[in-house]
């Protein structure tokens, strides 16, 4: 049956929707990789930007860019982040789908959906008012690699809960019954039919969480103690790409402009990264015996 006139202007305004979307996204890719060119070529250059030990723009004498102590405060936070949401936001995902009530199904579904549509800043005001003098009290000076993966953390748990949420519930009832008809009690049936089922939904989640993460900027600049380092333990001041670019790109000329671009562009690499291995892995199919 050929489509109706209707269907054709639906998909074409589709269509160009779709090619809008990812012309911009690209144009975006582009525009920061050129603003970046100049630190990657030679001012500073690469060898400066991977080779200097310290992060110092604004000295006099000898200014300093060195990038990877604060390419690993971003990779490190989004670590500390992920694995505790993940736990728990999969943990509550199954409690959700296996053993609570309908009524606590419908209120815990709202509770996160209130939760992910809460402002980053009053998360990470939060975090600043409470948290951050919980630490200081246990292990100075409280703003840390901790406390920005702990309010990181609370950020994504809703991304992970509810995208692990929906891929529970499509898993196939039949399944269910064919673990039922062989006796399988209801943790088995989780671990062995719903989880491995469901996980590639759960794990297109993680990492929708986890570039949300290394992209956060306003709660992690509140807590996170800003100061370019490699952290000694968790409870260290960092300072991730993006609380970087946030503080000095008000400020910055030159070349230090142009390094702030290129920590952008590796962080849209990643993120791209991210995003491209979900639309494009292939679904892994089940071994047979």
């Amino acid at each position: 049956m050929s489509p109706s006139v209707n269907d054709r202007v639906a998909g074409a305004a589709l269509g160009i929707a779709a090619w809008l979307c990812g012309g911009i996204s690209l144009l975006i890719l582009i525009w920061v990789g050129v603003e970046a060119i100049p630190a990657l070529n030679n001012d500073p250059g690469i060898s400066s930007l991977l080779g200097d030990a310290h992060w110092l723009p604004g000295s006099v004498r000898e200014p300093q860019f060195g990038m990877l102590p604060i390419l690993a405060g971003s990779v490190l936070v989004t670590i500390f982040s992920i694995i505790p949401a993940t736990v728990a936001g999969v943990g509550c995902a199954v409690f959700q789908r296996f053993y609570a009530p309908k009524w606590m199904r419908t209120f815990l579904r709202r509770v996160l959906e209130l939760l992910a549509g809460i402002p980053s800043v009053v998360i990470g005001f939060w975090g600043l008012v409470v948290l951050v003098p919980i630490l200081q009290k246990w292990q100075p000076p409280g703003q840390s690699l901790a406390a920005a993966a702990i309010v990181l953390a609370i950020m994504i748990l809703p991304t992970v809960a509810l995208t692990a949420s929906t891929a529970l519930k499509n898993v196939s009832p039949g399944l269910f019954r064919a673990a039922a008809a062989l006796g399988m009690g209801r943790a088995r049936t989780i671990l062995g039919v719903a989880l491995p089922t469901a996980r590639r939904g759960i794990a297109g989640g993680v990492i929708l969480a986890a570039a949300r993460a290394i992209g956060e900027t306003m709660a992690v600049v509140m807590v996170c103690g800003n100061v370019a380092q490699w952290p000694g333990s968790i409870f260290d001041p960092i300072r991730p790409a993006t609380a970087t670019i946030a503080l000095e790109m008000s400020y910055a000329t030159a070349g230090h402009r142009s390094v702030l671009f290129a920590l952008a562009f590796f962080l849209v690499l990643v993120v791209g990264a991210a995003v491209g291995w979900i639309a494009f892995r292939k679904p892994s199919t089940p071994h047979r015996r």
